[in-house]
């Protein structure tokens, strides 16, 4: 693909209107539980959570605020006015509120990856399918619309990407209709005819013709300093919302883009290129630079933030090369599998695309051939990305997700060419998932969480998955459609089987939640801002973490459990296993109401071969509300 042809006349076929209807419930499957509690996150997400609302009850915009040691200027305050702003200051705390903003944000991403790859094809179906990969991709799905960084991150820091996209395409078009009219560009501006395909005016230099640009926005291919004054806005935005670390792979990628996709790629252009990129590379940093004027504390900003959030993943203590060549999920050899990690179910396509790639670079015949302009910026935009994050010590396929939609675009691009055994592979990947998800819900049945209602929808979703599954198995003109379709069906299947812990079963009674109002409870605490997920059940209390300690066959933690008993106004209480049909402290306290919960973390040999088929055994435990006995001159008689 090394010509970009004229858009054509769309036609809605009918697999036209199959990959728009695709796109359609994509955005549904997305949108569908998006206050649940076990949307698939990330744990900062509560911890972002929780600056936010104490933000908000300061009702100061700065500084942030936050009872976690060290986890205050965790990130730029943007974020956290999201938050702010998303739920009225506190007034309607949900986690839907918090997660909608990064859901738009993400389907703008996908608007945008349309709207590209339908002006480099010339084919809507073509468009749809690269935004359907984009929503397809696992860390899309799971960081994209939770309230985190990514989503926002991701749409401010593409959108210099998506407009040179955009302007390169322009300008090659206006090339193909000046050639087609019969204008060569040739070294004399004035003797070339101007009509509607031909873009030259009296005055023009033979590069401003060539460049095909009339309006004054480009100069020689180049865009213009307004441009760059705007681009420096948009990336400004995305610092504001991440860090200012992020403005050496979003101006390194930028710049590499508009120099290897310049129709004039010489000195004098790269000089141009140079100097602009700079500008908004400055004003971006101006932008990020502005918490430090306007915070009250800024010593604490650059202690907090500047050294300990970013300077720290700069050095390892055991050492940058042995980590890098020998530090496993960390090392330089996992980093360059970070797309492949980033794709999920749509690893096997990914690794696909690569060797596709490798023997592209290696075909004499391709060799030979120039390389497309979107072709220049799209690999520009994955590899730069990839090269920054191999060089911190600390180093996670997170980090590349702001190049994930030019991998869409890419996979979109190659989609015939790359081999039908790869998209088979994420298929059956994707067949082991729904049958997985139909028996955790059929468990969820068995323990009377989930209702029949609720069962026979989850059944049949996973149904359709397979079906999908058994047309892409079957007929080789499917394959491809039906991956993508059943990577995201296995998404609407985890949304089903989970629906039901968002209903009663996974909440405390409403009469709980009145009779509970300023209390302290103790809640157990795994992690940074675990008890935050408390102030979505039991909204208007105050929370004190405590580290559950390790339960054994003689401690049922019954000691522990009184002391805080003793302490507090209540205590949240962890089931050890299914065995244990009550609290330990049973009769000498209250159960207040019970619901169930999830269990994100098992001990060594919890889950094995011989229970790994029976998820009711290892996945589910209640969660008791427990309060101290009372006296017994107000006990109530039973």
């Amino acid at each position: 693909m090394n010509q970009v042809s004229p858009p054509i006349a769309q036609r809605f076929d009918a697999s036209t209107l199959a990959w728009l209807a695709l796109l359609l419930l994509a955005v549904a499957i997305y949108a569908y539980g998006l206050g649940g509690q076990y949307v698939p996150s990330n744990g900062d997400e509560l911890v972002y959570s929780h600056i936010a609302r104490l933000t908000a009850a300061s009702r100061q915009w700065l500084p942030l605020v936050s009872e976690l040691d060290h986890m205050r200027n965790t990130k730029p305050p943007l974020l956290f006015w999201q938050g702010i702003l998303a739920s009225d200051w506190g007034q309607h705390w949900t986690q839907a509120a918090l997660r909608a903003p990064s859901l738009i944000y993400t389907l703008l991403t996908s608007g945008a990856i349309v709207w590209c790859v339908q002006r480099i094809t010339g084919d809507l179906r073509r468009a749809c399918l690269a935004a359907c990969l984009y929503l397809a991709f696992f860390c899309t799905f799971r960081f994209g619309r939770t309230y985190l960084t990514s989503a926002p991150e991701t749409f401010w820091l593409n959108v210099p990407m998506f407009w040179l996209l955009w302007a390169r395409l322009r300008q090659t078009r206006q090339l193909s209709l000046c050639s087609s009219s019969g204008c060569h560009c040739g070294p004399d501006p004035q003797s070339m005819p101007l009509d509607d395909g031909c873009r030259v005016k009296p005055g023009m230099t033979a590069g401003e013709a060539r460049g095909g640009i009339s309006d004054g926005s480009m100069t020689n291919g180049d865009l213009s300093w307004l441009t760059h004054f705007g681009f420096g806005v948009a990336l400004g935005l995305g610092l504001a919302y991440k860090s200012f670390a992020l403005i050496a792979p979003a101006a390194a990628t930028l710049w590499c883009a508009q120099l290897l996709s310049s129709p004039v790629p010489n000195w004098r252009t790269a000089v141009q290129i140079s100097l602009k990129v700079s500008l908004s590379s400055a004003l971006a940093l101006g932008i990020f630079a502005l918490w430090f004027v306007l915070d009250p504390d800024p010593a604490a900003v650059w202690r907090e933030f500047v050294i300990g959030e970013n300077a720290g993943k700069l050095s390892s203590e055991s050492g940058y090369w042995r980590v890098a060549l020998f530090g496993g999920g960390f090392s330089v050899w996992a980093q360059l599998l970070a797309y492949v990690q980033n794709a999920g179910l749509l690893a096997f396509v990914v690794l696909g695309l690569m060797i596709l790639g490798l023997r592209e670079v290696f075909d004499a015949k391709s060799r030979r051939s120039t390389p497309s302009t979107h072709m220049f910026i799209l690999l520009s935009w994955l590899a730069v990305w990839l090269i920054v994050f191999t060089l911190p010590s600390q180093r996670s396929a997170r980090y590349v997700i702001p190049a994930m939609p030019a991998l869409a675009m890419l996979i979109a691009l190659y989609w015939q060419r790359i081999a039908r055994v790869w998209f088979l592979s994420s298929l059956l990947l994707c067949g082991i998932l729904l049958v997985t998800l139909a028996r955790i819900s059929w468990a969820t049945d068995q323990l009377g969480i989930a209702s029949s209602l609720e069962l026979v929808i989850t059944l049949s979703v996973c149904l359709f998955g397979l079906v999908l599954l058994a047309g892409g198995l079957l007929n080789p003109l499917w394959t491809r459609a039906c991956t993508v379709a059943a990577c995201l069906v296995v998404y609407a299947a985890f949304a089903s089987s989970t629906a039901s812990l968002n209903g009663s079963a996974g909440h405390y009674p409403g009469k709980v939640q009145a009779q509970l109002q300023q209390a302290r409870i103790a809640v157990p605490d795994g992690f940074n801002g675990e008890f935050e997920r408390f102030q979505f059940l039991l909204p208007g209390n105050q929370f004190i973490a405590y580290v559950l300690e390790e339960r054994s066959a003689t401690d049922s933690g019954a000691q522990q459990l009184a002391a805080l008993l003793a302490s507090h106004d209540a205590v949240i209480w962890l089931q050890s296993d299914l065995s244990e049909l009550a609290p330990p402290c049973a009769p000498d306290c209250r159960v207040l109401g019970w619901r169930w919960d999830v269990k994100g973390r098992h001990r060594s040999g919890e889950i094995n071969a011989g229970n790994l088929w029976y998820p009711e055994h290892w996945l589910f435990r209640r969660e008791w509300l427990l309060a101290g006995a009372l006296p017994s001159s107000t006990a109530v008689p039973r």
